[in-house]
């Protein structure tokens, strides 16, 4: 049976190395846990990030439209569906 996992390679500097190692330590955690939570935790902000960014633009274009009660903002987003 094949391996499941890859090995990546990366260099960093000493410091953030240490913090890492550290990081683990303290949230008793393998570094490859960490990793995995810190990419997924990376992931997540993302698209948090782009939730924000997309309701700020639907909100400056649902103002020139003059929409501006709920009921108005539903007709708008089912209409398509």
């Amino acid at each position: 049976m094949g391996r499941n996992t890859r090995i990546l390679g990366f260099s960093v500097a000493p410091e953030i190395a240490e913090e890492y190692d550290r990081l683990a330590q303290r949230q008793k955690k393998s570094k490859s846990e960490l990793f995995r939570q810190m990419v997924e935790t990376y992931k997540a902000r993302l698209d948090e990030e782009e939730f924000y960014r997309l309701q700020a633009k639907m909100a400056r274009s649902v103002r020139k439209k003059r929409i501006f009660t709920e009921k108005e903002v539903e007709k708008i987003v089912f209409e398509d569906r």
